[in-house]
Formats: C-alpha cells, structure tokens, sequence
C-alpha cells in the first residue's frame, strides 16, 4: 500500500499541488480496487480497468460500505461507492464506526434502484411485499442501504448477491430481489433471458423517499427495452462515483484518473453505463470533494476552472 509522506498529506489537505501531482506517469502496478461482486457493474468495470492498466488487483466485495471501508482504512486504494454511502461514510453515520477522510476521482453513472419480481408474481407494487422473502443485496453493499430506505424492515429478507438473487429468484426460493446498478444489471439482464421479468414502479413512493435524504436520489426512468418489459419503469438513480483517500500520492491518483479516459473503450465493452464517463461531467462529483490530482487532470483537459 503506497502512503503518502506527512508533508504531501498536508499540501494535499491544503489543496496545493504537490510534486507528486506533476508526475502523471507512474506505474499502477500494486493499485488496489475494491469493487463488489460478480453479476455487478462495479465488478465489471473493476475488471476492466485492472485487465487495461497491468497489474492491478481487484477486491471482491459486497459493494458500497465495504468498498470505503476498506479504502478509509487503507485496505484497498481505490473502490466504487454511490455518493449516498460515502456522505454515510464522511458523517460516520451507521453503519460506519466513525468519519472517514474519502475524496472522489470522477463521477461515473447513476445507479439505478431495480426491484424484480417474475412477471407472472401478485406483487404489483412494493406494499405487496411485506410478509414475503426478499433479496436486498449482500451485507455491506449500498444496495442494501437503498433498499432499507424504500422498502422498510417487514420483509423476509436474504442477503444474496445480484447473481445469487437471480438464481434464487429463478429457482422460486424468494419473491423479489432489489439491485442498484447501471442499465443494464448483468444479472438482471441474464434472468431477463431465462424468464420473463418485472420491475415495481417507485411512481408514488419517489417524493417521500427526495423528502426524507434529499437530492442525492433523482427520479429516473428505465426504458422498456432494457430487459424487454413491456413498459417502462419510474424508479430512483443515485451517482457513482471512485473513491481514494485525500493522502493517496497524486501521480497515483492522476493516473487513475486518466485511466478511466484512456480505458473507456475496455470499460464500454465490460459494461454499456462507462459510455456515460464523460470529462465534463465527471468532476460533478458534489457533495464528495475532488482529490487535488484529479483537479489538476480536469483543469488539463480543460473541463473546468
């Protein structure tokens, strides 16, 4: 695990530049990535951008809160959260133990909250699903942060990942299972090909949920075609964003920066949402502040001031 010196992590606390920020052509071999679990998008892109860089190592996790728990406590350099998990993280609220110093390198995509249910299932909206066995994602993941906040506690619940709900859900093992992730969820979009699905609509229920935490959740639509449903689906998106510690050395964090740019086509072909990486947009990374490496690559590409 690389440290920066006291010296750096003071300028870099600052906000100053520091020598480390001028060299962007350090090697990334050794970088750690905490991504999630196979059947995610955070998998595949983690995947992606260690197959692009070279040495790499990618963490399996359950997502979101074990992601920046891990880069918080050095245990991984950089790791894939939604901004509502890394405000939890920054605050030290539950379920983190205290308040972490995290800062963003881009935002990515939205994520997308996805509560699936066989086509042919009698649950139409999500207060059919109290009293009936639900997957809300793995321990540790955002997933299950999200699904808390929308659906309550009067479920059955199962903590599987995206591919293990799919399988159970198959299997009649459970009723629903509730992913967050960009469009389309690989192990959503495989059960889709297996089965005839749907998604609960969030119509009513997206107001009190903006009410209650804020603006970090948008109203979003998943279109129709994405898992051949035969309407399309009012639900909420919260952004993603990559995560590294304020003191990760800033050619490291340059680096990483640049790489998702010069990755964009591996990223595209691991998952369609890295279409959205944009330098433009990635800096919007609001309410996480930047790393002061990323700064300096956004202000070289000249996507801000």
């Amino acid at each position: 695990m690389r440290r920066a010196s006291a010296a750096v992590a003071v300028l870099l606390f600052l906000g100053t530049p520091s020598a480390c920020d001028a060299a962007p052509d350090a090697a990334l071999d050794g970088v750690t990535i905490a991504a999630g679990a196979p059947g995610d998008v955070y998998h595949a892109l983690g995947q992606a951008l260690a197959g692009a860089a070279g040495g790499m190592k990618v963490l399996e996790t359950g997502g979101s809160l074990d992601n920046l728990r891990l880069v918080a406590e050095g245990g991984a350099d950089a790791g894939f959260a939604t901004v509502d998990t890394v405000t939890m993280a920054t605050h030290g609220d539950q379920p983190f133990r205290a308040a972490g110093a995290l800062v963003a390198l881009a935002r990515l995509y939205d994520d997308y909250l996805q509560i699936v249910v066989p086509a042919d299932s009698d649950i139409d909206r999500i207060t059919d699903l109290p009293g009936r066995r639900v997957s809300t994602g793995p321990d540790g993941s955002g997933n299950a942060v999200v699904a808390n906040r929308v659906l309550g506690t009067d479920m059955e619940t199962v903590h599987l990942s995206p591919a293990d709900s799919a399988d159970a859900l198959h299997a009649g093992q459970i009723d629903a299972f509730v992913v967050t992730g960009g469009l389309p969820v690989p192990a959503v979009q495989e059960l889709s090909e297996r089965r005839p699905i749907r998604l609960l609509s969030l119509r009513t229920e997206i107001a009190d949920i903006q009410s209650q935490y804020g603006e970090q959740y948008q109203a979003r639509t998943i279109p129709a075609r994405t898992y051949g449903m035969p309407t399309e689906v009012e639900t909420l998106g919260v952004a993603n964003v990559l995560v590294v510690r304020p003191d990760l050395p800033g050619d490291i964090a340059y680096q990483l920066t640049s790489l998702l740019f010069d990755a964009k086509a591996d990223l595209v072909r691991a998952h369609a949402e890295a279409r959205r990486l944009d330098h433009r947009q990635a800096p919007a990374t609001f309410p996480i502040p930047l790393h002061t490496a990323a700064s300096r690559y956004y202000r070289t590409h000249k996507t801000f001031a």
